[in-house]
C-alpha cells in the first residue's frame, strides 16, 4: 500500500476508530490515544491487510486495544489504592459537557455497562451502523453469534434504560 492509499484509508476511518474507542472507554481522550495507537498498527501491518477486509481489521484492533487499555488502567489503579470505576474526567471541556444532553449520557452510561461481547456488538451496529458481516469479520465471530449477541445487548441495554426512566418518575 503506498503512502497516498495509506493517508486515504485513514481519513476515511479514523472516525470510525475514534468513535468506536470513545464508546467503549468513555472517554474522549483515552480514544484519541487509543485511535492514534490503532492507526500506527494499521501504517505497521499496511502491506499485509487485504484492502476488502480492512473495517474489520481496524475495529477488531480497536476493541484489543481498547480492552487491554482498560485492563491496565484497572490494575494500575488497584495498584495505586484507586477505584477503578471511576473516571478522571471525559477529556471534554465544561462547554462541551454543558452542550451533552442528560439523555445522551443516559445512553452512554448504559453502554458502559453492557458486558462484554455484547456491548462491541451494539456500538459497532446502532453506533457505527456496520452490517452484520462486518461486525463479523471486526468480532472474528460467526454471523449467527453476531446477531444473537446483538439481541442480547439490545435487551440489555433497554432494560438498563428501563430502570433509569422508573427511577425518574418515582
Amino acid at each position: 500500500m503506498h503512502l497516498h492509499e495509506f493517508e486515504r484509508r485513514v481519513y476515511e476511518y479514523q472516525d470510525r476508530v475514534f468513535g468506536f474507542a470513545c464508546f467503549f472507554l468513555g472517554s474522549r481522550e483515552d480514544a484519541r490515544d487509543i485511535t492514534q495507537d490503532v492507526l500506527i498498527r494499521f501504517w505497521n501491518h499496511r502491506e499485509k491487510i487485504d484492502s476488502d477486509r480492512l473495517l474489520p481489521w481496524l475495529l477488531r484492533v480497536t476493541r484489543n486495544t481498547c480492552i487491554d487499555f482498560k485492563r491496565h488502567r484497572k490494575h494500575t489503579c488497584e495498584v495505586n489504592g484507586q477505584d477503578s470505576d471511576r473516571w478522571e474526567g471525559t477529556g471534554q471541556s465544561p462547554w462541551e459537557e454543558l452542550e451533552r444532553s442528560e439523555t445522551a449520557q443516559q445512553i452512554e452510561s448504559a453502554i458502559e455497562r453492557i458486558p462484554e461481547p455484547y456491548r462491541s456488538v451494539v456500538i459497532l451496529r446502532e453506533i457505527q451502523h456496520l452490517k452484520y458481516d462486518e461486525i463479523s469479520g471486526a468480532m472474528d465471530m460467526p454471523m449467527n453469534t453476531v446477531k444473537v449477541y446483538l439481541h442480547r445487548g439490545r435487551k440489555i441495554l433497554r432494560d438498563q434504560m428501563s430502570e433509569v426512566i422508573d427511577r425518574e418518575h418515582v
